[in-house]
Formats: structure tokens, sequence, C-alpha cells
């Protein structure tokens, strides 16, 4: 379908609004189905025996001699960032190379461009490919979402999939995953396929089934009715936060946190779970195994709607509603959110409440867990580790077992537990060096710094502003020493290692465009004075920032963080500012995080 053919999006359908979620979901999809069948000692030709994968169709509208999508641009707009990936990926190979850039772009009427024609996206395509840094400043949303979704493809690919069995798998993907092409000759036409296809004669969804089910089971009419209204009133409700159309996000969620038993064996040709069936099918799920979920009775079929689904909506609406928009009594929920981490959390956020629980209780839990993978993932960014869903989603289900309808003061002992046995810590910051595929992290982590420090000093700061790219002059990472190697040489062995601690945690900042590109260049004397005016963690290199300041004295003295003032700045500086920043990070994730959100919990009650 991609192979030599272009495509074209009229200018009112131009947004590109996929999310993380969208795309990891696709990747373990087609991980699953590739390794359920790929075997290591297989010839590559017996790749085109491995079973299909269905993407679903596309509507194709032909005018003007082009190829209009009407329906299918998210899904072809992925495949073609991820194709520009897997072409990435193999450039860093020698041999077992599969030739796919006839799916990314090609040659017609003696100009070559890509196979999704779209002149905005020209230039971003053109620079993911040649894998070039792209200045995205005044860039469509659109592009700023592809640039987001390319990163996150980068990040969470799978390890397994990146050594010989890449090109087993880019086989299977350009050979084996499915789409049908619906084509029309006119707008006219191709929409009213469009609408045909999406208004007459669909199948139910996963939730109207699972509805259809628990209704049917409850024997009282009365009964039956008021459950009816119960389940219309919280689904409407989550409708208005859900990014999924039917809410069945929610049911994932709520099912496996408190109910699935089992995980599928990392094994070739493993039979699916409890974990991945609700995936899946959830609604079959509850059927089939009705025990697991506590349906023995009419009398069960009735309390699952009118207590627990009731109660787990709210609760899941309440925790959306405070991961998309930043909220200080559920801050956690935010840093995760900012950090990518979105869909896997939320089992395991709903596994140790029960329906019996105030709200006050309530919160507090929502809290603890959060507050615990905000630490799992910190630290794993500092030690450049995946956190994908292939890669952690095994231990996130023992966690959720493992918290399964705990009280405050067990949740909490178990959180300690599990932090104290995570392999990483920060103590690595200083080899965590800023690339293409981990800057959106590094933002990330300078901006929690930043805010920390800011507000243990009673200094008024909003984490929000330090990451968003709404405001008129976002924050971006500013370089302390200049990318100048001849007026730096004194100060570095060779020219290799001074591009290492350029790139450096210990001389990176965040400053906001403009002021960030007018001292690009400047030596670090000009940067330092001018750096007085601004955010509190670049202002700290200036020796005007210890004078009559009490407060900040007074923090970095009671916490005991080696703050200090700098002259010159070159490699040992460098060192020693890393160390500031471990020490920082320490504090920030502190494991004493559980007590105080406990100690919180108590005043409250």
């Amino acid at each position: 379908m991609l192979n030599g053919v272009k495509y074209s999006i009229d200018y009112y359908q131009r947004e590109y609004k996929w999310e993380r979620e969208q795309v990891e979901e696709l990747i373990d999809d087609f991980q699953t189905r590739f390794f359920n069948h790929y075997d290591p000692c297989h010839e590559r030709t017996k790749v085109q025996s491995y079973p299909h994968y269905f993407l679903g169709s596309v509507v194709i509208s032909k005018k003007d001699g082009k190829n209009f999508i009407i329906d299918g641009q998210q899904r072809l707009t992925t495949l073609t960032l991820l194709l520009i990936y897997l072409n990435n990926l193999q450039n860093e190979k020698k041999n077992g190379i599969v030739n796919i850039e006839n799916l990314i772009f090609s040659e017609q009427y003696g100009k070559k461009s890509f196979n999704l024609d779209i002149q905005e996206r020209e230039r971003c395509f053109h620079s993911l490919y040649k894998n070039e840094e792209f200045n995205s400043s005044d860039s469509p949303e659109s592009i700023e979402t592809m640039l987001e979704r390319y990163s996150d493809i980068e990040e969470i690919f799978p390890d397994e999939l990146k050594g010989d069995a890449l090109a087993y798998f880019i086989d299977w993907l350009t050979d084996n995953v499915d789409i049908v092409e619906i084509s029309a000759d006119n707008d006219d036409d191709a929409y009213t396929i469009f609408e045909t296809m999406n208004d007459r004669g669909l199948p139910l969804s996963s939730t109207e089934m699972l509805k259809g089910y628990l209704l049917a089971n409850i024997d009282d009419q009365d009964e039956k009715n008021h459950c009816h209204e119960i389940w219309k009133k919280y689904l409407a409700e989550l409708k208005e936060v859900d990014k999924s159309e039917d809410a069945s996000d929610f049911f994932k969620a709520w099912l496996r946190g408190k109910y699935a038993k089992t995980f599928r064996e990392r094994t070739r040709g493993a039979a699916n779970r409890d974990f991945e069936k609700i995936g899946t099918s959830f609604h079959k799920w509850v059927r089939d195994e009705k025990e697991k979920a506590g349906l023995n009775t009419h009398r069960d079929f009735s309390k699952f709607i009118d207590l627990d689904y009731s109660f787990f909506a709210r609760q899941h609406k309440k925790i959306l509603e405070n991961t998309y928009s930043f909220n200080e009594k559920f801050p956690y929920l935010y840093y995760l959110y900012s950090n990518g981490f979105t869909s896997i959390q939320y089992p395991l956020i709903l596994s140790p409440l029960n329906p019996g629980d105030d709200e006050n209780t309530v919160n507090t839990k929502i809290n603890l867990v959060s507050a615990f993978l905000d630490q799992f993932i910190a630290r794993r960014i500092v030690n450049s580790h995946n956190f994908g869903n292939s890669a952690i989603s095994y231990t996130i289900f023992n966690f959720t077992k493992d918290i399964r309808g705990l009280d405050i003061d067990d949740l909490s002992t178990e959180l300690t537990r599990f932090t104290e046995n995570i392999d990483e810590n920060f103590d690595n910051i200083g080899q965590l060096y800023l690339n293409k595929q981990n800057r959106k992290r590094i933002h990330r982590l300078l901006a929690r710094i930043t805010s920390h420090i800011e507000k243990e000093c009673g200094i008024p700061s909003n984490y929000p502003d330090y990451i968003s790219w709404e405001l008129k002059k976002p924050f971006e990472i500013e370089h302390i020493i200049p990318d100048v190697w001849e007026r730096n040489q004194d100060k570095f062995e060779s020219e290799a290692e001074f591009n290492e601690y350029r790139n450096c945690p210990g001389n990176l900042v965040l400053l906001t465009r403009g002021f960030n590109q007018s001292l690009g260049c400047e030596d670090f004397p000009l940067k330092c004075k001018n750096y007085f005016g601004q955010n509190l963690l670049a202002k700290s290199l200036n020796k005007d920032c210890y004078k009559n300041n009490p407060t900040f004295l007074s923090y970095i003295s009671d916490a005991e963080l080696s703050f200090e003032p700098y002259e010159i700045f070159g490699k040992e500086e460098i060192d020693r500012r890393c160390d500031l920043y471990l020490e920082i990070c320490n504090q920030i994730w502190s494991i004493d995080v559980y007590d105080k959100i406990v100690e919180d919990h108590e005043v409250m009650q």
C-alpha cells in the first residue's frame, strides 16, 4: 500500500493527534504477535508463513490525480514514523538490512518526495529520516505531536527486536501487517463510505456487551433498571475525561487492578492469561472468569454495578482529571503523565482502593502509589533504562497483585519495601548524557529539580510552566559551556571529552527561548552574569545569589546541599555541579516521601 504510492490530506484534516498510549499499544501488539511465532533458528523465508495482523481499513478519495486520505491518517502517519525509525535503526547495522525506503519516500515525475506527501510535514520527515535535530518552534501542533511520537517510538521500541530479530520483524511488518484500502472517485462517495462504515451495522463494543451480560443476570426488574441508570450515569461522566471512545480504558484498568491473577509467560507461543485477556476482550473475561470477579449469585451482579463499578468509575475519573492537569493535591499523577507514563499506571493505582474507603483514604492511597511510580520512573530515567510497556508490564503486574486491597499502613510498608529493592539509584546521574532520544526526559528532570528547590525556598514555582510548549517563550535546555571547543581547550583533555561533558546534566539548566538563544555562544562569565535574573537553579551559579538571601542560605544549610557560585566553569566544576544534582534528586525522591503522605492523611483525618 505504501510502496511508491503518494497520499495527501486536505487542509482541514491535517491534525495528527495520536498520543504515546496509542503508539505504545500498537508496538506492543506488533511485538506480541511477532514473538508468538518468531524463532531465531528460522530462515527469514519462514516469516511469510507467520500469522497476519489486521490494522483495519482506510478510506481514500482519488481526485486531481492524487490519493486523499479521508479516514486512516493517524495510522498511516504512525506507520511512517515507525518505518523511518526502523530505517535509521538499520543504518547502524552492517548486514541483514531490509530495504524499506520505498515505503517512506519515492520518486514521481523525476522528483523525490515522501509517500505521505503533505507539504507542512516535509521538513520534519526529512530531519527524522536523516536523524537530525529539528527546530519545531513556530511549527503547527501536528509537527510537535509527530516529533513527540517519534521520540516515544525511540524510547519504547523493544530491545529484543533490535538485534538479530530486526530483519525478521521488518519482513513481517511490511508483508504480514494488513490494511484494506477502500477507494472512491470523489469526496462525496468517500465520505458516504466513511459514514456508512461508522453509522451502520457496527458491532457492539466490549463495554456494551459487558453491560448486557451483567444486567441480564439481575433478576429483579427494579434492581435491573436502577443498575442500568447507574451504568449510564458514570459511563457518561467517564467519557468526559477518558480518551477511549467507550471508556474501555477504565474497564481494563479496573479489572486488571482488582481481579487479574495471571500474566502470559514470556515464551514463544504462550497463551494469553488474565492480564492479556482483559486487555483484548474484557467482557469475555468477566463472563468466562466470573468467579474471579466474585460473580456467583444474582445479587453479586447487582452489587458489581451498584457498588464496585460506581466506586471505581468515580476514582478513575478523579485520577484522569488530575493526570492531564497539575493539581498540588495529586502532583505525582501529573509528573508521571509529563514523562509519558500513563495507561500502565492505572491498574496499579486502583489496586489498593476499596469501595468502603472514605475520600481521604482514597486520595492518600492514590498519592502513595503514584509517588512510588514517580520514584520507579525517575530512577530508570537517570539510568537510561526503558520503561515502555514491554519492559516493565510484568513487574508492574506483580506490584499490582501485592498491594491489592491493602490499608494505608500496609500499603506504605509495601511501597517502601519495593523502593528499597529497586536496583537503580541516582548515583549515575553524571553518566546521563543529553542526546536527541532523551532530551524530553532530561528537560523534565531539570524542571523537577528547579521547581523543587524554588518551592523549598518559598519562591513561587510552577512545574507545568517549565515543561509547557504552549507558552510564548517556553523553557529550553541551556548548555552552560558554549559549543566552542577552541575557547575551552585548556579545560579538557580532548574535544571528545569536551563534547561529553557539555551534555552532562551538571552543564545544563533551563532558560526561556530567546534568552537562551541570545546567550548561546557567550563565554561563562557573561552567561553567569545574566543567569542572576533567571530561575533559582541557573541563578545559583552566580555569586550574588548568595548575598542577602537568608531563605536560600538557610535551605541549603538545613538540606546539606553543596550549592556554590563559580568564577570559571570547566570539567571539575561540572563534576561538582553533578554532585549537587545528585543530592537534590536524593532529596526529591527520598524514601521518606511515603511517611510524609501518611502523616498528611492522619492530619486530614
